[in-house]
């Protein structure tokens, strides 16, 4: 069921919910990855739905269903960054769940992709969630990227990003056939993290790391050994930021589970329903 649903300063966000609150067990809500949208997740969405469970996703503004018909063709004047996402629209789709899902004793889990996974500690209601699962998930810092992905951002993050944004007003990834169309705020703080040893926390400074820290949930981390993007150290360093939750990282490599391919946006293709999927339903049970 597709709905709408406003973030604190009124935008319109829009998202889509699977199987049913009166039966469901508990809530997920599904936040995605840089420059995905959410419909990408639908058949992961459906599957756990089937398991009991009530399934929010979600676009952040100016992604997929939450682009403004007036934003169609340009991103050009859509005031948002990273913070926005996550402590806007983010924590206006979790209080939408927990409105949906309609009984505070039922639990509410998070499943972060990639930046899904970096933003949860960003969230004012974050105390709402009860566990947590990242996937394909990790620091962005370039010198710790895949060895394959160094040589590429470092072109993105010193040529073409810094002509883009004053020549476009944003990302015009469409156009690139590199990301996605961005904001202009959010592609230029996402630099600033990925050129940053700390990521997010150079930025944030102590009271983030703090905030981040002081999590103390349930947290399991599935990356893949032939990510694209996220090196094992990407993911051990971002991971390092939810030190109260101590995170269980499970390093998962395609021949484990008799595949030759994984990376970092699979796991959410059908075809790993029998194999990764379920170690999502176990840890939320």
């Amino acid at each position: 069921m597709s709905l709408s649903f406003k973030a604190s300063d009124g935008f319109e966000l829009h998202g889509h919910c699977y199987g049913e609150a009166a039966t469901a067990r508990a809530g997920l809500l599904i936040a995605p990855a840089m420059g995905v949208e959410q419909r990408y997740y639908g058949e992961f969405a459906h599957w756990m739905a089937a398991q009991g469970y009530l399934v929010l996703s979600f676009d952040y503004r100016g992604m997929g269903a939450s682009r403004p018909p007036a934003l169609k063709h340009s991103l050009r004047g859509l005031e948002a960054d990273i913070h926005t996402w996550a402590e806007l629209d983010a924590a206006a789709a979790l209080d939408e769940l927990s409105r949906r899902l309609g009984n505070d004793a039922k639990p509410i889990h998070w499943l972060g992709h990639s930046l899904g996974g970096q933003i949860l500690g960003m969230l004012p209601n974050r105390g709402r969630v009860s566990r947590a699962i990242t996937v394909g998930c990790g620091s962005g810092y370039w010198r710790e990227n895949a060895v394959s992905l160094r040589r590429y951002v470092w072109w993105l993050w010193y040529v073409i990003v810094p002509l883009a944004l004053p020549l476009c007003g944003y990302f015009p990834g469409r156009k690139l056939r590199k990301v996605g169309d961005l904001p202009r705020g959010v592609m230029a703080q996402w630099r600033r993290w990925c050129l940053d040893r700390d990521y997010m926390m150079g930025e944030g400074g102590a009271g983030l790391r703090a905030q981040y820290a002081a999590m103390k949930l349930p947290m399991l981390s599935l990356s893949f050994t032939d990510d694209e993007f996220m090196s094992r150290r990407n993911t051990e360093s971002l991971h390092s930021f939810y030190a109260g939750a101590q995170p269980e990282i499970r390093r998962i490599a395609p021949k484990d589970i008799g595949e030759r391919r994984i990376g970092h946006f699979g796991f959410f293709r059908k075809h790993f329903q029998a194999t990764l999927w379920p170690q999502v339903a176990r840890f939320l049970a």
